[in-house]
This record gives structure tokens, C-alpha cells and sequence, in this order.
């Protein structure tokens, strides 16, 4: 028996989440289902977190145990020949037999696609939410500026568990513009329920100016009522799970070694 390492990439549109829930269509549950196509004998794979229905990955982490007489790229091979079009197994490998993707992770890093245009765009908002107006491109990047640190985020997103801590570090969060879009990238030792999307929200509201740069950056400071709402989930993507041997995240002058991932969180 040997236990593997595997990452994962699906699109999330015809997903109810990756976490397996009852009879819905769930990452978890057809990747399951592949491995006992395989003979797998156990009853849940590990993951390092759970993403919302309609969330892509392109680098989910999952663990599992299983009797397998071949090569991990064999098992690779094998796992996508039982796996539907929208899941992916991108790379195997063996693990610690103590290796948990959830508890091992030291930080995840999301990424998330927005396009400004008024008038709709079907192909394209798939992967990305369209947007309008248009964002100022300055009041974007300050507000990401003002993420990086270790905050009270109880404005941006909840706890998994009830009671559970609110106070996540943000290593590096920063937009890049892509043609008539954007694209964001952050990354930190955990996120809340939502957290993301919660934050491309309120981000979109300040470029929008509808929502004041000082009022979002102060909700960081002393957490208060922000307005309602979420970016749409087909735009997010959990680029990347983070281990020990990822040390270093650099951005501007902001710069720490990666401490052990909040265990509430995914």
C-alpha cells in the first residue's frame, strides 16, 4: 500500500462544489468514483480545500492510499482514462504516508479573471465575470496594495467553523491588467468561507467608485459592514496549493517565510 500525491485541475460549470454532498455532481465524488474503478478500498480522498460550485482549479491537492503495481505516471494515465472530460488528474506522485494536503499546505494562491464590456460575452464568461462600468485601474491596484499582512477579515468572508478565527496573513495579492480585463492573484495561509470572491467584489466597488478606497482598507483595520455581495464563482480559479518546500513569497516590500496554514480553513 503506498500513498500518493496527485494534482487535480477541473472546471468547475457543471460542479456543485468539489467537496462530495449526497447525490450532486461533486469533484470529490467522480474522482472517487475513478479510484474504485482502480480497486481503491477506501472511503474519502484527502483535499487541501474545498472550492464553491462553479470554482475551477487547475491545482487542487488531493491524497490517497492504494495498492497500485505500476509507475505514478501509469496511475496518472490510469485515473484520467476513468475520469470525465472536466476532471483532471495533471500530476502523480508518491508521499509521506503522513502527507495530508489540508494540514500540510502552508498557503493556497487563487486567481481571478474579470473583463469590463457592457454587453454580454458567452464564451468569455465562462472563466471570467464581465463587469461594468469600467474599473479605474489605479483605485484597483491601491486596494490590492492594501492587502499583504496579517488582518481581521470578518468584513471579507466567514469562518468554516463556528467560533472558528477570522484573522488570515495575505503573503501577496496584486492585479494585472489582460486587455480590456484583469486578473487578480493572491495568495495566504488560509481563506474564509467566500473570502475571495468577497474581496473581488468590494475590489471591483472601489475601481467603480462606489465604494470609498479608505472604507475598504479601514474594514482591514476595525471590521465593519461592507456591502453586500460576491464575484460570481465562474471567474475563481485555486491556482496553486502551497507546501513546506514553497519558502519564499516576495511582493514590493512585503516579504515573509511561509507559516503553517490555518487549520480551519481550505
Amino acid at each position: 500500500m503506498a500513498h500518493y500525491q496527485v494534482i487535480i485541475a477541473y472546471d468547475g460549470t457543471n460542479f456543485q462544489g468539489f467537496q462530495r454532498q449526497g447525490s450532486s455532481r461533486t469533484v470529490q465524488a467522480e474522482i472517487e468514483a475513478a479510484l474504485h474503478r482502480l480497486d481503491w478500498q477506501g472511503d474519502a480522498i484527502f483535499y487541501a480545500g474545498r472550492t464553491d460550485s462553479g470554482v475551477h482549479a487547475s491545482g487542487q491537492v488531493i491524497a490517497f492510499d492504494l495498492e497500485w503495481a505500476h509507475s505514478p505516471e501509469k496511475l496518472g494515465r490510469a485515473l484520467n482514462a476513468h475520469l470525465p472530460a472536466d476532471v483532471a488528474a495533471r500530476d502523480v506522485c508518491l508521499a509521506a504516508a503522513d502527507f495530508h494536503p489540508r494540514y500540510k499546505a502552508t498557503a493556497r494562491r487563487y486567481q481571478y479573471h474579470l473583463f469590463c464590456q457592457p454587453n454580454r460575452d458567452p464564451l468569455r464568461e465562462r472563466y471570467a465575470w464581465r463587469v461594468w462600468p469600467q474599473v479605474e485601474s489605479s483605485l484597483l491596484i491601491q486596494a490590492a496594495a492594501s492587502l499583504p499582512g496579517t488582518h481581521d477579515f470578518a468584513a471579507f468572508g466567514s469562518p468554516l467553523k463556528p467560533g472558528g478565527t477570522t484573522i488570515r496573513t495575505i503573503f501577496a495579492a496584486e492585479w494585472v491588467a489582460e486587455e480590456d480585463g484583469w486578473l487578480f492573484t493572491v495568495t495566504a495561509n488560509a481563506f474564509l468561507y467566500r473570502m475571495v470572491r468577497r474581496l473581488v467584489f468590494l475590489q471591483v466597488l472601489v475601481g467603480q467608485k462606489q465604494l470609498s478606497l479608505e472604507k475598504f482598507a479601514s474594514a482591514l483595520q476595525s471590521p465593519s459592514p461592507l456591502t453586500p455581495g460576491l464575484a460570481k464563482p465562474n471567474g475563481l480559479v485555486l491556482e496553486r496549493v502551497l507546501f513546506s518546500d514553497d519558502r519564499l513569497i516576495t511582493q514590493g516590500s512585503y516579504q515573509t517565510l511561509i507559516a503553517s496554514g490555518d487549520k480551519d480553513s481550505g
